[in-house]
Parts: structure tokens; sequence; C-alpha cells
């Protein structure tokens, strides 16, 4: 299967590394020349891109990481213009792990929303397909004000995704999240704009390179420009104090909505990591390593306030939202200490973690329609004597543990979509709780041993981690245990305690990407070894960012075609 993935990919390339933009775009094109009456050719067209772009992605995913060539990195000039003049799209292995986290997730989302939710508002289906479009684009391009474009191209299709379903909740939220980020668009033209007047240049590549040539006078506006389209990035990536939309606005969406926005923060991370590494690196001078610790800071205090409010959370959105803003958090601490080590770890941790967060929006609808079967939408309430067959001392009464007809309770049948849905949230919580033995677990033992041992097993003998490093080890263990007290405070209360309600409904298009999402996390933890091998060679890449910058720079537009003219027999070029 790999053998025939690399060949589809070697006869391709590099025009395949368009397909993950074009192929969304013409898909919602076509999906807006169709009546809304259509709806189900609108799902199968959705599903059929949705699951040709994961196949398209695994195959860029192969090709990035080919053996024997450690640096394989396609580079793609859509205009045929050499860098910087022109669009350039560069396929690294982290742009390729980025895009099957994002095809995985959009898959089981419009399979999930195919079910009920995508006929609750008018075009799902092409804005689904545009926000797929935008956060692929974020992913490849190489350029910064195309990486503006295809952020807004991501955040324009995002705003009526929100706005989906309509209801009060989501109208306020919807604004609050529409203001938050065109303040956000805002600093991220004016951080572009002082870099271009620096620079000279908006090419990434180009702009690393030119990092060491900057003038002394200028190295404080220099920073200034980078601190502020950080903040931008800040606030997609859910960081404290920057984050309070971030919950209001993702529990109130429809769950598949609420599942593909948790990729939205992951597109601010994957933003402050590219250009993090490659502008101010080892090999910027002055600069090297500016703003880490406001990186490892910010990232700290996020972790402490996504534990915190998973905490102090009662409704399943809320906990997802809090789960997606402690996983930023710990990304952004982790790098901030600008290890290759660490950031391999983090780099395993992130899809593991996106991963539960989405199936944990996807798995809140259930339980919340379960939970509200027959009551309309008021929330549970305890009654009065939770457990009427215990006496004072918790001893079972006598006569006490039988149902109406005097049968007894014990050994009764669990229904078949009940069972479902309680294994999947214990599964939602050994991942966001990073217990063993899923993928969230191994991704934070290697964060811990990273950060004990920054020079590799057996080499740091006598090093300290020192107040950061300690600060961040006792938060990733803090975190994990406040969430696993919150998620199973939850989970006793809505499958343990007693509940006059009658047995779950569930359809396959419902349980089907949620069980795909947590086995992808099982797999993520069975294939542990080659996938952190994957991830370091990333890492290793990312802080030496060298082979990236010569890819780019040197990359050759293909010469124009030459015919040889009738009437004179000579080689013309065609156009000018």
């Amino acid at each position: 299967m790999q053998a025939l993935l690399l060949s589809l990919a070697q006869a391709t390339m590099p025009h395949l590394m368009l397909a993950p933009i074009a192929l969304p775009l013409v898909t919602a094109a076509l999906m807006l020349i169709l009546r809304e009456e259509q709806q189900r050719l609108k799902v199968t067209l959705n599903l059929l891109s949705t699951a040709l772009g994961l196949l398209i992605a695994l195959v860029l995913l192969f090709w990035s990481n080919q053996q024997g060539l450690p640096t394989s990195l396609g580079v793609y000039l859509p205009g045929n213009w050499p860098a910087p003049f022109g669009i350039v799209l560069a396929l690294d292995r982290l742009a390729a792990l980025m895009l099957v986290l994002t095809s995985t997730v959009a898959l089981a989302s419009v399979l999930f929303a195919s079910a009920r939710w995508h006929r609750a508002g008018v075009h799902y289906h092409p804005l689904f397909q545009f926000q797929l479009m935008g956060l692929s684009g974020a992913f490849l391009t190489a350029d910064l004000f195309n990486l503006f474009v295809f952020f807004e191209i991501m955040l324009a299709a995002s705003y009526g995704l929100l706005l989906h379903g309509s209801g009060r909740a989501r109208v306020q939220s919807g604004l609050h999240y529409i203001a938050i980020n065109l303040a956000a668009s805002a600093l991220f033209l004016i951080g572009v704009s002082m870099l271009y007047g620096i620079t000279g240049t908006l090419n990434m590549a180009d702009l690393a390179r030119s990092m060491p040539a900057v003038a002394p006078n200028d190295r404080g506006l220099l920073h200034a420009a980078a601190a502020i389209l950080a903040t931008a990035f800040l606030i997609k990536a859910a960081a404290w104090p920057l984050n309070f939309w971030l919950v209001p606005a993702y529990s109130a969406a429809t769950a598949p909505v609420g599942a593909l926005f948790a990729l939205m923060t992951k597109v601010g991370i994957y933003a402050l990591l590219r250009l993090w590494t490659l502008l101010f690196g080892t090999e910027s001078g002055a600069s090297a390593w500016f703003g880490s610790l406001w990186l490892l800071s910010g990232g700290l205090l996020t972790m402490a306030f996504g534990a915190i409010g998973m905490l102090g959370s009662q409704r399943l959105g809320h906990l997802a939202g809090y789960a997606a803003v402690l996983s930023s958090g710990t990304l952004l601490a982790a790098m901030g200490f600008g290890h290759n080590l660490l950031t391999g770890s983090l780099l395993y941790y992130l899809p593991g973690s996106t991963l539960a967060v989405s199936a944990l929006f996807l798995l809140s609808d259930l339980i919340d329609r379960w939970r509200t079967e027959g009551s309309g939408t008021m929330p549970y309430e305890p009654l009065a004597d939770e457990a009427p067959f215990l006496d004072a001392e918790l001893v079972p009464a006598a006569g006490m543990n039988l149902d109406d007809d005097e049968e007894v309770l014990v050994g009764r049948v669990i229904p078949a979509a009940a069972a479902f849905m309680g294994i999947s949230f214990l599964g939602c919580t050994l991942m966001v709780a990073g217990l063993p033995p899923l993928a969230s677990f191994v991704g934070k033992f290697a964060m811990l041993t990273a950060v004990l041992n920054p020079l590799g097993m057996g080499a740091s003998a006598g090093h300290q981690p020192g107040w950061y490093g300690w600060s961040f080890l006792a938060l990733l263990i803090a975190s994990g245990l406040l969430a696993l007290i919150a998620l199973t405070r939850v989970g006793i209360r809505h499958f343990w305690a007693a509940h006059d309600r009658p047995p779950p409904q569930l359809r396959w298009a419902e349980g089907l990407p949620i069980a795909g999402l947590l086995l992808t996390c099982v797999l993520l933890s069975v294939v542990a070894e080659p996938v952190l091998r994957y991830t370091q060679a990333t890492a290793d890449a990312l802080h030496s960012p060298g082979t990236y910058i010569r890819a780019v720079m040197s990359a050759v537009p293909t010469p124009s075609p030459v015919y040889m003219s009738p009437e004179k027999q000579q080689p013309l070029e065609d156009g000018p």
C-alpha cells in the first residue's frame, strides 16, 4: 500500500501539492450551483471530496517521509515565478502531518453532520469545503501575505459555520467570535506591513535569510512587528488571556462544527512554530529565540487556565472547549523551550489531543440529546436521594435492589448505544487527561523525558530543568489530574447516576466518526515508535531551517513551451 502511494506521488508531484487547495475549492463551487433541496447529493459530494482529500494527504505524507531522503521537501510555483516574487507552496513533514490531521477530523465531522446537523441551515456543505481550503492553504503556503489570504478564507467560512443552526446563543457567541477575529486580522496586517517595511519581502524563506542582516537600529522595530504578528497567532491559538471568546463560541456551535473548530487553535500553533523556528532560530543573529520566554510563560498560564476551567465546568461543551485550551497551552509551553527533542514530542502529542477534543465535541451532542430526551432542554438535576438502595452506612438495603417488577437489577444488560457512549467517553477521558495506554500519555511522557534530558538519554547528566522546566513538569501532571477529576465527575453524573429516561438513539453515521477518531488515537499509540521518529525528524528540520530556505529560494520556474512558426520554421516562445 505504501509503495503504491509513493509511486502515485512520484508520478504527480509537484502538482499534487495544489490538490488539497483546489479540490475543496472546486467542490464548494459545484455545490453552490446545486439547489438547496438537493441535500443528499451535497452530502455525497462532501463526503467523497473529503475522503479523497484524506487520501491525497496520506500520499503527500508518505512522499515527504521517503526513506533515504531525510530532507524531502516539495516546492510548487503556481504562478511560475521564482521566489520571492511569486506565490510559493512548500510541503515538508510538518505541513503533511497537519494536512492528514485536518482531513481526518474533517471526514469525521462531515459524516457526523450527515445524520442531522447539516439540515439545520443553508450552505453548510460549501462553507465546510471553503473551511478546508483555508486550512490546507495555511499549512502549505510559504508566503506571509498568502497566509493572511488563507486565514481570511478560513475565518469567513467559520463565521457561517458557527452561526449554522441559528439560536440566540450562537448569534451572541458568533458576534464575539467575529469581532475578536477581525481584530486579530488587523493585527496580522499591521505586523506583516511592518516586516515588509523592514526586510522588503514577505516570503518566509527570504525573511529567514534576511534576519541576520537587519540593521541594529531596526532590530527593535523588527521585534515589535514580530510581537504584533505573534499576538494575532496567539489569539487563534487560544493563549491566555486572549482566549475568553473560545469556550462560549465553540460550545455554542453545532457538534460537527465544534469538532472541526478544534483544528482552528492548531492553525495558530502551526503558524507560531513555523515562523518562530524560521525567523528566530539559532541562525537569526541577535534575534535568536526572541519571544521564547513569552511563549513559555503564556503556555504555562494557558495550561493552568484550561485545567481550572475544566474543573469548574458542568456542561460537556464547555469541558471540550477548555480541553482545547489545555491542549494549546501544553503545546505553547513546550514550544517555548526551543529544544528539538521537546518539539518532536509536542508534535506527537498534537494530533492525539486534537482528535480527542474533536471526539469529545461529537460525543457531547449525543450525551446531551440522551440527557434531555423527553424533558425539553432542561438540564439534569440530581434527585434528593441518588442511591435509594443504600442505607446510612452505604450498605445495600434488603429488598431495595429491585426494579418495579421486583426483578434484580444486578447483571442487567446495558443498551448497546449507552455502552458505546460510555466506552467512548472513557477513551476521551484517558486522552484528555493523558493517562496510559493511549497516545496522549506517550506524548506527555516524551515531553517529560525531553525536559529532564534535553541532550538525550544518558547525555544530560547534571542538567537541571530550571524554574520553567519544573513548572512545566508540575503543570503537565497537575492539569492531567484536574482534567481527570472534571471528566470523571461528569461521567458519573451522566452514566452512573439514576435516570428516568429511555435508551439513547444512536445512528451509525454518528457512532462511526467517534469510533474512528478514538481508534486513530489507539493506532497512534500502537505505532508510537515510527510516529515519534517522524515527528523527531520534523522537529530536527524545523530547528535547522537551512534546507527549507535553500529549497524554496532555489526553485526554478518551468520554461515556457517552444513551438516552430510555420512561416519561418524558427522556435518562438509562447508568450512575451
